[in-house]
Order: C-alpha cells, then sequence, then structure tokens
C-alpha cells in the first residue's frame, strides 16, 4: 500500500518548504474574488437610490448587477480550469487577476446600472480563471495528507472575505461614493500579483483536456435564459406570462442540449461520468443548494436592516460579522468532526441548521430584538463551516491530482450557479410577494407611478420621499409588506436546504472504519459508499 511518507517527492523541496507562505498568496487571491460579492451585498441599498448617491437600480437590475459576475463566473469555470490545466496554472492566475482588476476599475466609474451589470461581467470573466486555479495550486503543493488541513484554511478565507467584505464596503460608503466598493480591489489585486510572481509555481496536466467551446456557449446561453426568465417572472410578478414561460423553457432546452453534446463529446467541459459517482454527485449537489439557500437570504437580509430597521451600510456590515467569525472558527476545525463523526452526520447537521436558521428569519419583525439576528447569523456560519469543508475535500480528493483544477471549477461551477438561481428564484418570490402585498396600498398612486412603486421596498420608499407629507403613509404598509414577503422566501429556502440534508444523509459515507481511517488513496471516496 502506498504511504503518505513514500509519496512526499512528488512535491519539490523548495516548493514543500514554502508552502503555507504560497497558500496566503493564494488566499489573497481567492479573497478579492470572494471579497467583491460580500462587499457588494452592503452596497445594493445605495446602489438602488436614485443619482447623485446611487444609480437608481432597480431591484430586477441589481439581481442581473449581481448574476452578470455570476453567470460568466460559472460558466467560463471549466474552460479556465482546462486552460490552467494544459497553459500552467500560475500563468492563468495572473491573467485572471489582471482582468479582474481591470473589470474592477470600470464598474467603479459606472454610469448606468447597465454599464455596471457589464463591468460585473467582465470582473466575472477574471473571477473564472482566479478560483479554480488557486484550489488547483493548493492540491499541487500539499502532499495528500496535509491536503485537508489545507483545504480548511483555503475555506476559512472565504469566511474572512465574508468578514471584511461588508464592513470594508461599510467604510467605504460612509466615506466615498458608491463606485468605491469596487475601486478597492485594484490595490489588492496589485498586491497579490507581486507576490504570486515572487513565490507561487507553475503547474500544468500533463494530459490536458481540449477546450470545448460548444459546451461553454451552451451553458452560458442555457444559464442566462433560465436566470433571465426567473428575475422577469419576479419582476411581472407573473410567471404565466408568455414570455417568462417561453424564455424558462429556452434556458431549459439549452442546457438539456449542453448535457446530450457533452455526454458524447471526446473533450467535454464537463466529465458527466463523475456525476455516476453518487458520493461525488451528492456533495456537488450539496454545495449548490446551500449556495441556493443562502445567497438569497443574503439578498433580501440587506434589505431587512437598512431598509426596514434602518441601520447604515458599515452598521450593516458589522451585524453580518457573526456569519462570517462562525466560518473562520469551525471551517479549519470541520475536519476534527468528520475524523470522529464521519462526512454524512457531520454535513447533514450542518444542511439541517442552516435551514432551521433560515425558517427562523420567518420570526423575525421590525422590532424584534437584534441580537437574535447575530446568534441565527453566528449559527449559519457554523452550519456552512460544516458542509463546505467536508465537501470540498470529498470533490477533491475524488479525482487524481492531475485534473484538481477540473474538480475545482466542477465545485466553483455548482456553487456559482446554485448562488445565481437562489437570487433569481428566492429575489423573484420576495419579489412576487412584495408586489401582491403593497398592490392594494398603491390605489391612490398616478398609474405610472404604481408600476414603480410595486417592484420593491425601495422603489415604495422611493415614491413616497418624492411625494413628501402625502408618502408617509405609504412607509408602514411598505415595511408590512417587506416582512410578509421575506418570510415566504425564507421558508422557501429553509425548504431548500432540507432537501440539501436529505441529500447528504442518503449518499455521503458515513463514518469510517478502523481500517479505513489510515488510508490516504486517490480512490477511497469513489469506493465509500
Amino acid at each position: 500500500m502506498t504511504t503518505p511518507a513514500v509519496s512526499a517527492p512528488r512535491i519539490p523541496e523548495a516548493v514543500h518548504r514554502r508552502r503555507w507562505a504560497i497558500l496566503a498568496v493564494l488566499m489573497l487571491s481567492l479573497l478579492i474574488v470572494v471579497l467583491d460579492n460580500s462587499i457588494l451585498n452592503v452596497a445594493i441599498k445605495t446602489i438602488s437610490t436614485p443619482a447623485p448617491t446611487g444609480l437608481g437600480a432597480t431591484q430586477s437590475e441589481l439581481e442581473w448587477a449581481i448574476n452578470a459576475y455570476t453567470l460568466v463566473f460559472a460558466g467560463l469555470l471549466f474552460t479556465a480550469g482546462l486552460l490552467g490545466d494544459r497553459l500552467g496554472r500560475k500563468k492563468v492566475l495572473l491573467g485572471g487577476l489582471a482582468v479582474f482588476g481591470i473589470g474592477s476599475a470600470l464598474a467603479a466609474e459606472s454610469g448606468s446600472p447597465a454599464q455596471l451589470i457589464a463591468f460585473r461581467a467582465v470582473m466575472g470573466l477574471g473571477a473564472a480563471f482566479v478560483m479554480p486555479a488557486t484550489l488547483a495550486v493548493l492540491m499541487n503543493v500539499f502532499e495528500r495528507e496535509e491536503q485537508p488541513k489545507a483545504i480548511g484554511i483555503w475555506a476559512g478565507g472565504v469566511g474572512l472575505a465574508i468578514a471584511i467584505g461588508p464592513i470594508t464596503g461599510g467604510l467605504l460608503l460612509a466615506h466615498f461614493w458608491w463606485g468605491s466598493v469596487f475601486l478597492v480591489n485594484v490595490p489588492i489585486v496589485l498586491l497579490a500579483l507581486a507576490l504570486m510572481l515572487w513565490l507561487v509555481p507553475d503547474s500544468r496536466d500533463p494530459n490536458p483536456g481540449h477546450v470545448d467551446p460548444v459546451g461553454v456557449v451552451l451553458s452560458v446561453v442555457g444559464l442566462v435564459l433560465l436566470v433571465y426568465g426567473i428575475i422577469k417572472g419576479g419582476q411581472l410578478a407573473d410567471f404565466t406570462d408568455t414570455t417568462v414561460l417561453a424564455t424558462i423553457a429556452a434556458g431549459v432546452l439549452v442546457l438539456a442540449a449542453f448535457v446530450v453534446f457533452e455526454k458524447r463529446s471526446d473533450h467535454p467541459s464537463i466529465d458527466v461520468t463523475y456525476f455516476k459517482n453518487k458520493v461525488f454527485s451528492a456533495a456537488i449537489g450539496a454545495i449548490a443548494l446551500v449556495f441556493f439557500a443562502l445567497m438569497g437570504v443574503t439578498f433580501f437580509s440587506v434589505f431587512y436592516t437598512q431598509s426596514v430597521r434602518g441601520y447604515t451600510p458599515l452598521q450593516t456590515g458589522l451585524l453580518m460579522l457573526p456569519l462570517a467569525a462562525a466560518q473562520m472558527i469551525f471551517a479549519p476545525r470541520a475536519r476534527l468532526l468528520v475524523d470522529r463523526f464521519g462526512n454524512r452526520a457531520t454535513t447533514t447537521a450542518g444542511m439541517l441548521v442552516i435551514a432551521a436558521m433560515l425558517a427562523a428569519f420567518a420570526t423575525l419583525e421590525a422590532d424584534t430584538p437584534i441580537w437574535l439576528l447575530e446568534v441565527i447569523f453566528f449559527l449559519m456560519g457554523t452550519g456552512m463551516a460544516h458542509i463546505m469543508t467536508p465537501v470540498s475535500v470529498v470533490i477533491m480528493q475524488a479525482l487524481p491530482r492531475e485534473k484538481a483544477g477540473s474538480a475545482s471549477a466542477l465545485s466553483n461551477t455548482f456553487r456559482q450557479v446554485g448562488g445565481a438561481l437562489g437570487i433569481a428564484v428566492l429575489g423573484s418570490v420576495l419579489s412576487t410577494a412584495y408586489r401582491n402585498g403593497i398592490e392594494d396600498k398603491l390605489g391612490a398612486l398616478p398609474a405610472g407611478l404604481r408600476d414603480v412603486a410595486g417592484e420593491s421596498i425601495e422603489a415604495t420608499l422611493g415614491v413616497a420621499a418624492k411625494l413628501g407629507p402625502r408618502g408617509k403613509d405609504l412607509v408602514g404598509p411598505a415595511n408590512d409588506a417587506f416582512l410578509h414577503a421575506m418570510h415566504v422566501t425564507a421558508l422557501w429556502g429553509a425548504g431548500v436546504a432540507v432537501v440539501g440534508a436529505v441529500v447528504v444523509a442518503l449518499f455521503l459515507p458515513g463514518r469510517p472504519t478502523e481500517g479505513q481511517r489510515g488510508k490516504e488513496e486517490p480512490e477511497l471516496v469513489a469506493a465509500a459508499e
């Protein structure tokens, strides 16, 4: 049997000595990719306010500002992973960071919601080349026995970004214009580029796959059509609308064509044979479902804290601190629970905690003690830490080291797609429930204003402010309608998390036996049933 000691020479001694410094640089690169979305979360209310404070973006435009980044990111991850395997992960990392930095600078100077959406897509293009390469490099500088620990620290870096993102965004918005939340990425990119040139070794797959342009186009077009239809349905508060149904159906058909094409291709973007392994499929599904629920709830929680409760962006960032702190505390330690109780028990418990905390959002009112929200955020972060670390290890160790880029791309693709659909679906549920709740209170408004005011709580409050004293009567109903919509949306999210709990309880491996405990072989995950 091959032992870790025998496999040690696979990592050059010079690289092995500086592996922790390399991990720190990789986490800095990861930081800006995750930081960008967590900063944007506290800025969405500011961006939704009219110029000169913001861009006057509607709720659907805000969803697109988030999803333009996410969909390009998710659609190109596999191509980026394959290019990293072929050209070298370090080269791809450097190029991705440079594009991300340029996109950030352009987004900061956006003059309209449409420009912001376009430049966010450019940022997504750069990020797609950063995320899979960081994990692929990690898998090639750490020996197998250290990989779970390194992945745990890497996952903790996500928690760090989630922590400092909202606080940094709040501080910037307190002193500068909204575009500063994007411009702050530029100096971090420059620092990461310099450190990467100095420290990070290059690596590539000796037998890389072929780039699959048809698959990339089909996946991106299918996802964009699907998400557009869902968001449009929420905007209209009518999912039976012909345009909505046709767009969603077209998206589903294109994605089905993508799957058929990938199965028949001799160089697919996604090797669908990976999904014959139930353990691997369950781990990927868990990532998608947890981010579906989490991203959707994060989207509406900002409007709850700022629009209903009246907190500033900085205060909102500080309120989210427990969510990130829990991830930072527990993500590196989650492997200890896995060693004791197994992947199945640890991940199922994490999913059930997430479901319970999402359901707890349905109990929040305008005057609920704020410490209860802090407890919910902390427990949500705890649950997430005990999902992400175990499933990341399962996914990365399911494939050979040389395919690390593909494994990372798969993990991140489903995470991003899950998050994008979470924002689209739960955002549309929120929008539909809100419009239905406020509609009968807008009867006195002119027809044009009525449509605008009904789209979101920010739109209603914006119309109320323009009406002066006459608009004060809209504030109370707007808050009530939003709270009801938030409760409905939270319960939908909780239901999705319960589905995730069932999936991982059925298919992830349980506690390893004494005979399995010392094994460090690549086939371990594939053999576990």
